[in-house]
């Protein structure tokens, strides 16, 4: 319960990493724990830990003819947990400039037609959305703009707002690798030299606040809609 008696806000945070000692397990967690501060009740997902397969099935795929069509028991234990939430955090690594395949097909199999799109009113309508990707550009690498660009037309435009969640933020991480990469005028990838000592701590400290900024902002605009 709220200070003011009202029941507590719950969070999915969804983390799409193959290995639980990553970067972006790390962040999915202080992420987390940063929501739990903030009041809310969250739901951790840490898709591969719980051995969730990003291949469409059979059984889960769409029958544009019935929207009532009755999916695994799979999804719909997920269709559940995001129902439960009423906010959802996705964190994840970017690849060529999108979800990595295991986000992906999460979204393919669980916001399914007659769930999350397929209505005039999606089962999804209302709720808000922080998509957190980590990538490995430098802050100041032109390829950043873009990137920023191209995840916020696919993430916010092309999933979000069509399954009617009523905002979507992007928050891009930059400078998530220990060597410094970019691309030079001639589209070579350039590669610096691994930070270490005080300088990787000072790189990763930096990290963690911009991505506990992004949490902070996107758990204060819900708490003022709220």
């Amino acid at each position: 319960m709220t200070q003011h008696g009202s029941p507590a806000q719950r969070a999915l945070v969804v983390v799409a990493h193959h290995r639980s000692d990553s970067l972006t397990g790390h962040t999915a967690r202080r992420a987390a724990a940063r929501l739990e501060a903030a009041g809310y009740q969250v739901d951790l997902l840490d898709l591969h830990a719980e051995g969730f397969d990003p291949r469409m099935t059979i059984s889960d795929q769409p029958d544009w003819g019935n929207r009532e069509k009755t999916y695994s028991h799979e999804v719909h234990a997920h269709m559940q947990r995001l129902l439960d939430a009423d906010v959802v955090v996705a964190v994840f690594p970017v690849y060529w400039q999108s979800v990595p395949a295991l986000l992906k097909g999460w979204i393919d199999r669980v916001w399914n037609y007659g769930f999350a799109y397929g209505r005039s009113r999606p089962r999804l309508a209302g709720k808000r959305i922080l998509w957190l990707g980590l990538a490995g550009a430098t802050a100041d690498d032109p390829v950043v703009e873009g990137m920023r660009r191209v995840l916020e037309t696919n993430l916010s435009e092309g999933i979000a707002y069509y399954c009617g969640f009523s905002r979507s933020t992007v928050g891009l991480l930059t400078d998530a690798e220990e060597r410094p990469q970019r691309l030079d005028a001639e589209g070579n990838l350039l590669l610096g030299e691994a930070v270490t000592g005080t300088e990787r701590e000072a790189q990763y400290a930096a990290f963690d606040r911009r991505a506990q900024q992004f949490v902070e902002r996107f758990a204060a605009e819900e708490a003022v809609a709220a």
